[in-house]
């Protein structure tokens, strides 16, 4: 049942009056039989704003930083392996160095692309680059995509690679209007060739958009054959949604679930895809990743999400349908400040970077409790 906002909004308030120390999850931390007790610690520190957490090929995890500089991690060591620092990136605000995805080639050797923000005859652009690594170097970059408007927010961005094809997030650019025009590639998922072509069945021939209508999607997982995305509100209405080709995700005419008036007569004549979860007020949710993993059994068959203005990471149960959220529980909450991504190793291991800036950000790693 969709509420109305206003209504939403004072049953909210209702707990919060009730006890300051009330859980806002649907059922914080009430854990099925056979769960096991976890374990979180930091194994990497002194990063300035990390952006993306992803698992590489060689089991390190690769990871940017949004003032030009990509990186290699050994968990194992704790080692930070510093691979490249792009001088044409240039951080203004929450722009800068953002999504990676890699794609291996065999011999150690891999595709490496990365999504930045630069300035471009006096402009604030956002561009796709995909650089070639050795299995020592990043080198010979090559620009797949570019003249992407950028701003000192909502510039996305997520890559993800699935079955040989890159997909992309772009925010609007502060621009709401570009969401909804499908001429603009801001306010989009966008997937391409990994060589930087239009797949020839995306939803309109020539055009790299795969859904339109997003504001800021910063968070992109595969799983279970679906695409899921989580993404930041205005001061409502965080969303995840499942991603599917050419639908409508409703910014700026629909925020959330169509449950207002305005909303209804918007989704009953574009067709308006609601997301399957949507959070008042916003927590400012960021990366995303799924648990399919023996390891921490509690978990399994969930996404894995974290938050920048709520400091706390959330599981989210996925049902049987795997296109809804059954059980939502709460880990970590304020205790390492803003977090900005997740990722999941191999084994189950979850490792989590914060977004606090100052030089003072870390890599937590979360497992089962010996």
């Amino acid at each position: 049942m969709n509420i109305p906002k206003p209504f939403f909004l004072i049953l909210l308030t209702l707990p919060f009056l009730a006890s300051f120390s009330c859980n806002k999850s649907d059922n914080k931390n009430a854990e099925p039989p056979g769960a096991v007790e976890i374990r979180d610690s930091v194994v990497a520190q002194n990063l300035n704003f990390p952006w993306e957490l992803v698992w590489g090929p060689d089991n390190h995890i690769w990871m940017t930083e949004r003032g030009g500089k990509i990186s290699r991690f050994n968990p194992a060591t704790g080692q930070v392996i510093p691979l490249l620092t792009v001088p044409e990136v240039v951080s203004n605000g929450e722009g800068g160095m953002l999504g990676l995805a890699i794609n291996a080639e065999g011999s150690g050797s891999a595709n490496v692309f990365v999504v930045y923000n630069y300035n471009k005859n006096g402009q604030y652009t956002e561009k796709l680059v995909r650089y070639t690594y050795n299995g020592t170097t990043l080198s010979n970059p090559v620009t797949l995509l570019d003249d992407i408007d950028a701003a000192s927010i909502h510039n996305g961005s997520r890559l993800l690679i699935d079955n040989n094809k890159i997909f992309m997030s772009t925010g609007d650019a502060a621009e709401g209007s570009q969401a909804q025009d499908p001429n603009s590639k801001n306010g989009k998922i966008l997937r391409l060739n990994l060589d930087g072509t239009i797949p020839a069945d995306n939803p309109v021939a020539g055009n790299p958009y795969w859904s339109l209508g997003h504001r800021n999607a910063q968070g992109l997982v595969m799983a279970n054959g679906k695409l899921y995305s989580s993404e930041h509100g205005p001061s409502n209405d965080d969303e995840i949604n499942i991603i599917q080709k050419g639908k409508n995700y409703g910014w700026p005419v629909v925020e959330g679930y169509c449950n207002t008036a305005s909303e209804q007569t918007a989704c009953s004549t574009t067709g308006i895809t609601e997301p399957i979860k949507a959070w008042t007020p916003t927590a400012a949710v960021c990366g995303l990743d799924y648990y399919n993993h023996d390891l921490i059994p509690q978990w399994k068959g969930s996404l894995l999400l974290v938050a920048l203005k709520d400091a706390r990471m959330y599981q989210l149960k996925l049902g049987d349908d795997l296109a809804s959220i059954v059980q939502t529980n709460e880990y970590f909450e304020r205790k390492y400040g803003r977090m900005r991504d997740v990722c999941v190793s191999p084994e189950g291991k979850v490792y989590i970077c914060t977004s606090n800036g100052g030089n003072n950000d870390k890599i937590i790693e979360i497992t089962k409790k010996p």
